[in-house]
């Protein structure tokens, strides 16, 4: 058994709180360079040297990358060997949410979803918390803004709809979206499991390192697949066309019944601002 002050969460979330909203992930960077690189629409050449001109001065000046400092939303991995001391641990997170977006002067975008009235804080923050084996605890920090956020969709596909399904239902949602999300994008797809299931899925699938291949090959190449039709709707940069709508496209599958195939599409845009830290 091993024994984690909670107060190292607290450190580890506030401080990734406060580094991510101003820096955009570094594989992110590379994937806009390359496409900036690529791009053959004069129009949305000149939205992406616009957006890594941006990216570089909120760095440069330890500012939000971009207005909207999103919904944390926190992925926890806990050890089955870890015992916590100290505050209970959700405490522990939501205050170092609380102060990172105090002590950032983040904007602070969480209210009720009925009376709209604004808790002034950006909390709760939302947590997901997953037993793992070890004495370790690898907790991640995503800032999710709702310009995205809200593009996104869940498919209760039927079985006999297939694979073919699982595509059309990826490329319809961000051909929907259209110039929404402040393309390029990043999808995030869970395939299989329940409805809830697909979504944490697809959600965990955006803090998938950048670049890195699918370890499932059939995943690989359905990755692959989509990626290239969805860039063939031509949506481009900030909308302006062009040949770079998405950047990169991330699956998890799991089992589900046999009675069904569900598909949940998280929509990211190109301010990807995350960070995970192991303890």
């Amino acid at each position: 058994m091993r024994n984690i002050n909670t107060n190292e969460i607290y450190k580890a979330v506030k401080s990734m709180a406060l580094k991510c909203n101003c820096n955009v992930d570094c594989g992110v960077i590379k994937l806009l360079e390359d496409a900036e690189r690529k791009e053959t629409s004069p129009a949305a050449k000149f939205a992406l040297q616009t957006i890594l001109q941006s990216d570089l001065k909120a760095a440069q000046n330890n500012m939000p990358a971009c207005q909207d400092t999103g919904m944390a939303v926190i992925f926890l991995e806990v050890g089955q060997d870890v015992h916590f001391e100290g505050e209970f641990i959700d405490d522990a997170i939501n205050r170092a949410i609380k102060d990172a977006y105090e002590e950032g002067f983040f904007r602070k975008s969480v209210l009720d979803p009925l009376d709209r009235i604004n808790t002034k804080t950006n909390l709760p923050a939302v947590i997901h918390t997953e037993m793992v084996k070890g004495d370790k605890v690898k907790v991640s920090f995503l800032a999710k803004g709702f310009g995205s956020e809200n593009m996104s969709r869940v498919y209760m596909l039927t079985p006999s709809q297939g694979i073919d399904g699982v595509i059309n239902s990826i490329v319809e949602t961000v051909r929907l979206a259209g110039s929404n999300p402040c393309p390029p994008v990043i999808i995030g797809v869970g395939i299989g499991g329940t409805f809830e299931k697909a979504a944490y899925m697809a959600k965990k699938c955006l803090l998938r390192e950048t670049g890195s291949i699918n370890p499932d090959k059939q995943l690989a190449e359905l990755e692959k697949t989509v990626l290239d039709k969805i860039n063939a709707l031509e949506i481009g940069a900030q909308g302006f066309g062009g040949n770079n709508t998405c950047l990169a496209v991330y699956m998890e599958k799991f089992p589900t019944h046999l009675a069904g195939l569900p598909v949940a599409i998280n929509v990211q845009c190109h301010s990807v601002r995350h960070d995970t830290k192991e303890i």
